[in-house]
């Protein structure tokens, strides 16, 4: 793959120095009733439901100790060499991704092992803060992509999920739900087409 020429990036900072000297009218945010937005009782279980619907699979392990005897049980996780941890306090990794500068040398990464911030219950997404990401690619360009999250860190809905990244400060941050996937017109569906080809979710507390 071709690097970005000086050209390029002037090109490319021009175009957004025109946009953030646009001024544009946008109407208000509507107000939300929160106490008509979807509640569960339940909000873990909703999660590993509708994150099995996606093509993720959750797994509630006591401790961070467990996190990696519950990833052992996954032979493609057993056979890997090349892990990169984000949480070394869960797992420790065999890649030092704050030691690389070039993202493109982490295109041979099998597994990336994520910290979650919290949990939305109903979609099954998970709130990646970018702060915790030596290269944001890392979520992305791994073959498989496992992340761990606290049992208490969760929202019923996107509205509330909203709320709390309300003052998020990051240079990048993303929801992330099940594995990629892709689908034609003929209806056929592709798991892991873009991204990991699955995501593991381990949700570390007391069961």
């Amino acid at each position: 793959m071709m690097k970005p020429t000086l050209a390029d990036t002037d090109a490319r900072q021009g175009i957004l120095d025109r946009i953030n000297t646009k001024h544009v009218d946008i109407p208000p945010l509507p107000d939300v009733d929160v106490d008509r937005v979807i509640q569960f009782d339940e909000p873990i279980d909703k999660f590993v439901e509708m994150l099995a619907m996606v093509g993720g699979q959750a797994h509630q392990v006591d401790s961070q100790a467990d996190v990696r005897a519950q990833l052992e049980e996954i032979e493609v996780f057993r056979t890997a060499t090349r892990i990169v941890s984000l949480a070394p306090e869960s797992i420790a990794g065999t890649i030092d991704a704050t030691q690389i500068e070039d993202p493109h040398d982490l295109s041979t990464v099998d597994w990336t092992i994520a910290r979650g911030e919290f949990m939305v219950a109903e979609n099954g997404s998970i709130w990646i803060d970018g702060d915790t990401l030596p290269h944001r690619v890392l979520l992305f360009i791994a073959q498989y992509l496992a992340i761990v999250v606290p049992r208490s860190q969760i929202v019923s809905n996107m509205h509330q999920a909203y709320e709390r990244i309300e003052n998020f400060s990051a240079r990048f941050g993303v929801f992330v739900s099940g594995p990629s996937k892709t689908a034609d017109i003929e209806q056929s569906l592709v798991l892991g087409a873009h991204g990991c080809r699955k995501l593991q979710v381990l949700i570390v507390g007391d069961l």
